[in-house]
């Protein structure tokens, strides 16, 4: 239904009294509606600014003939729900972005939507509503913030994460703490590494959902002020000429995306966010993908948390586009996949260049031949668990350790503070999954603290939890099935041997059949730890994390 339907002829005046009411003329209820969806609000550090991208989306519009409608969407920022029961929502908070979006394009008949995200959850929360509305979307992102500095040292929010580590191990003071704190994040706008938010903004516009440079335009420049205005005017034309995003999410965007992601080393999140995606466009996109993409792509792009660069680095360097037409002279870019431009990928990257060779490496000359994040399995991750190689120290591709195990992030920190942790060990934490945290926590903090106290070339850490695009070092998450769903690391006791080999992609623990058949007869499944309200319905709805983590009413 699109809102000629209800807003057109003599059935069409009790809607039309309502837009009267509001102040609307019959001139602008008559041109296209087009919704634009505003995650902007004060508790997210990329999302207060995005007033300044609905304000320049909806001169688009008007400029290209439709009328504009802004309505709300809400947004939670992971740094801040980091570390306590608060980081249970994010990923939860997904669904129900996506969710609010349908009931709101649909409840009111939009014939488009201008979609203005920012920061983790929020940029897949509305491209699965995209997805599954499949009326004609663009969207556009409120872009980077820059990289902070401070006594000759770049710094970004990883640097006040680390920072808190060294702290607490005694090597940092709370004045030089609080130095970095002052001067990690200089502004507004998603964090300056490629993080979450920052990975997927980039995929955005790998997949054709976002313009060009929607990925890397900083948050406060002109650039990402024209970039929001062109968004208005090119949703007129793709309403105009009813080009909808599952023309444009096929399985050879989705490839695309991977592509990219493994080449700049996104953040492990998107190994969920992808999958999601693709759900709601009818789309199966299983872990095999990634490993298979993973294979043959050259990792060419080395961004903090994995190396030194920023975004602003890889934005002078010719961004997404100059990266794609790198990776297209080996034939890794599939360039007829259709875009929001009108255009395919080929033509909007064909006049690309990269302008810096030292942030966008030359295809024949890569870090590493391989991608950046690699897919695991074994006795311990049957349907998989996922590392960002890139960010592990060689000394940890490969290791066996005794597991150290906690039934909670919580318990994990506490461990890590009073210096529990040796080197060697193999922290396992659990219960912390899609259905058994709910909600699936980032864990910033035990990696973070882990790095600050130097032992992130000596302890892996396993999850079937997941962690922050900011996180380095042996972290393993995702594993699935999780503890809730029987997983074998709901089995695992302290001092069980785990063995990790990152480049066999192989994760298991040293149990024979018959042990674990023993384990499994004994075992007790816990009681939900959130029996009331959102969470509770998410956790009896929400599938395995190497699924997407989306909600299923199979």
């Amino acid at each position: 239904m699109n809102s000629t339907k209800i807003k057109s002829g003599p059935s069409g005046a009790p809607v039309r009294t309502l837009f009267y009411g509001m102040g609307y003329i019959r001139e602008e209820i008559e041109r296209p509606l087009i919704g634009i969806v505003n995650s902007q609000n004060e508790i997210v550090p990329g999302h207060m600014l995005l007033d300044r991208i609905a304000e320049s989306a909806k001169k688009g519009v008007l400029m290209a003939g439709g009328t504009p409608i802004e309505f709300p969407a809400i947004g939670i920022c992971d740094g801040i729900a980091m570390g306590h029961e608060g980081m249970k929502y994010p990923l939860a908070s997904r669904e129900l972005i996506a969710d609010s979006i349908e009931a709101m394009a649909r409840g009111h008949a939009f014939d488009g939507l201008v979609l203005i995200p920012n920061c983790d959850k929020i940029v897949p929360g509305m491209l699965m509503a995209a997805a599954r509305l499949n009326i004609p979307s663009v969207v556009i992102s409120g872009g980077p913030m820059r990289a902070g500095f401070s006594n000759g040292a770049v710094l970004d929010f990883n640097s006040i994460m680390e920072k808190l580590g060294s702290y607490k191990n005694g090597t940092v003071t709370e004045d030089e703490l609080e130095e970095v704190a002052l001067n990690a994040c200089p502004g507004c706008g998603s964090c300056s590494g490629l993080f979450t938010a920052n990975s997927m903004n980039c995929l955005t516009e790998v997949l054709g959902m976002g313009l060009p440079y929607n990925g890397t335009a900083l948050s406060d420049s002109g650039e990402r002020i024209r970039l929001a205005k062109m968004a208005g005017i090119k949703i007129m034309e793709m309403v105009n000429k009813d080009i909808k995003p599952r023309d444009i999410l096929t399985m050879d965007a989705f490839r695309n995306a991977i592509t990219v992601d493994m080449a700049m080393a996104g953040s492990t999140n998107t190994v969920l966010h992808l999958p999601a995606i693709a759900y709601e466009a009818g789309i199966k996109l299983p872990l095999s993908t990634f490993d298979e993409l993973s294979e043959k792509t050259p990792y060419i792009a080395k961004l903090s948390p994995s190396g030194t660069h920023h975004m602003e680095d890889l934005h002078r360097a010719g961004g997404i586009p100059a990266l794609m037409n790198e990776l297209s002279k080996k034939d890794l870019i599939i360039k007829d996949c259709m875009t929001v431009t009108g255009l395919t990928i080929g033509e909007n990257i064909s006049e690309a260049r990269v302008r810096d060779y030292s942030v966008i490496m030359p295809i024949e000359k890569p870090y590493r031949s391989k991608g950046g994040l690699a897919i695991l399995r074994g006795n311990l991750a049957v349907d998989g668990g996922v590392v960002k190689e890139s960010a592990v120290s060689p000394e940890m591709l490969t290791h066996t350790g005794p597991a150290v195990v906690f039934d909670s992030e919580d318990a994990a920190v506490t461990a890590i503070a009073a210096k529990k942790i040796i080197k060697g060990d193999v922290i396992v934490i659990r219960y912390e999954g899609p259905k058994g945290g709910p909600g699936m926590r980032e864990m910033l903090g035990p990696t973070s603290s882990i790095a600050g106290m130097g032992l992130d070339k000596d302890v892996a850490l396993l999850t079937d939890g997941r962690f922050s695009g900011a996180t380095r070092g042996a972290s393993i998450g995702h594993i699935s099935p999780e503890a809730m769903n029987g997983g074998l690391i709901g089995l695992i006791k302290d001092g069980d041997i785990i063995d990790i080999d990152i480049p066999g992609r192989k994760l298991s623990v040293r149990l024979s059949d018959e042990e674990i058949a023993k384990r499994k007869e004994a075992y007790i499944k816990p009681e939900p730890k959130v029996k009331t309200g959102y969470l509770a319905r998410y956790a009896k709805l929400v599938t395995s994390a190497n699924t997407g983590a989306v909600l299923s009413i199979d």
